[in-house]
C-alpha cells in the first residue's frame, strides 16, 4: 500500500468517525482539517457515499438513516421508545377529525395506541395499519388500495396516487427514514417519496414522530423540508440546540415522556 492511498484511508475513516460523533460533516471544513483541497475531500465523499457510508448533500455529507429494513422487522425494534412517542402523537389528534396514517412502524404504534372511544375518519395505505385501526369500534377506516410494497409495508403505486387524490386530511402523520435541518424528511424508496410527497400535499398538517436516531440522518430520497413539518414528536434525548432550530422554522416539537 502506498502513501496516498494509506492517506486516503485515514482522512475516510477521520470522516466515518467525526459523522458518527457530529452528525453533518462539511467539506470545506474537513478540508482545513486535513490539509487538503475541497475537490479532495469531495472525492472522498463520493467514494464514500458509492459504498454505502454517507449521503452526500450540499457542501459535505450525513450519516446514513438506520431506519431499513421490512415494516415487519422495524416494527419489532425499540417497540418500548416506540410506545412512548405514540403516547405523544395520540395528543394531537383531534377527535372527529381526517387522519391519514402514512406506512410505517412508529406510526402504527400510534395506530395502536389511539383510545378506544376516540371517534375519528383514519385512512391509510398500509394494511397493518388497517388491521389495528379497525379494532377501534368509533373509527372509521378507509385503505389505500393498489400493489403493496413489501419493504415499506404499503401500497404507493399509481392506485394509491389516484386513492389519495380525493381526500384531503385534516392531518398527516408522515412516516420518515432521515430527518435533517437541510435535507428535510427524506426515505429510501423512490415511489416511497412520491407517494408520501403526494399525501402531504394533500393534508392541512403533517406530523412526523421518530426516533433520536433518524434526526441528522438521511436516505437517499426527499419527501419535504423541515419547514413543512408543523408538529414533531421526538424523544427526551434529541438534541435541545437542534429542536431550537427546528422550531425557528416553525416546528411545533413534543417530547415523549420515556415513562409513557
Amino acid at each position: 500500500m502506498n502513501m496516498n492511498e494509506l492517506l486516503l484511508q485515514e482522512r475516510q475513516s477521520a470522516i466515518s468517525r467525526k459523522l458518527q460523533t457530529h452528525g453533518r460533516v462539511l467539506a470545506a471544513e474537513l478540508a482545513a482539517e486535513f490539509g487538503v483541497s475541497e475537490d479532495t475531500v469531495r472525492r472522498d465523499l463520493r467514494e464514500m457515499a458509492a459504498a454505502g457510508l454517507c449521503e452526500r448533500v450540499y457542501g459535505g455529507a450525513l450519516p446514513i438513516s438506520p431506519a431499513g429494513g421490512s415494516l415487519n422487522h422495524r416494527a419489532g425494534i425499540a417497540r418500548d421508545r416506540k410506545q412512548s412517542l405514540a403516547a405523544a402523537a395520540v395528543s394531537q389528534i383531534v377527535p372527529g377529525s381526517t387522519v391519514f396514517f402514512d406506512a410505517g412502524s412508529t406510526n402504527l404504534a400510534i395506530a395502536t395506541a389511539l383510545p378506544i372511544d376516540m371517534t375519528l375518519t383514519a385512512v391509510t395505505n398500509a394494511p397493518a395499519i388497517a388491521a389495528a385501526l379497525i379494532e377501534k369500534a368509533a373509527v372509521q377506516v378507509i385503505l389505500i388500495g393498489g400493489l403493496i410494497d413489501r419493504q415499506v409495508g404499503g401500497a404507493i403505486g399509481a392506485k394509491a396516487m389516484r386513492d389519495m387524490e380525493s381526500l384531503s386530511p385534516d392531518l398527516c402523520i408522515l412516516g420518515a427514514c432521515g430527518i435533517d435541518l437541510a435535507a428535510g424528511v427524506t426515505v429510501f424508496g423512490f415511489e416511497d417519496a412520491e407517494f408520501k410527497r403526494f399525501a402531504a400535499s394533500r393534508s392541512r398538517h403533517v406530523l412526523v414522530a421518530a426516533t433520536s436516531d433518524k434526526f441528522g440522518t438521511t436516505a437517499p430520497h426527499g419527501v419535504v423540508a423541515a419547514s413543512q413539518c408543523q408538529c414533531l414528536v421526538v424523544e427526551r434525548d434529541t438534541d435541545g440546540a437542534m429542536l431550537a432550530q427546528y422550531r425557528d422554522l416553525g416546528c411545533k416539537t413534543i417530547v415523549a415522556d420515556p415513562a409513557a
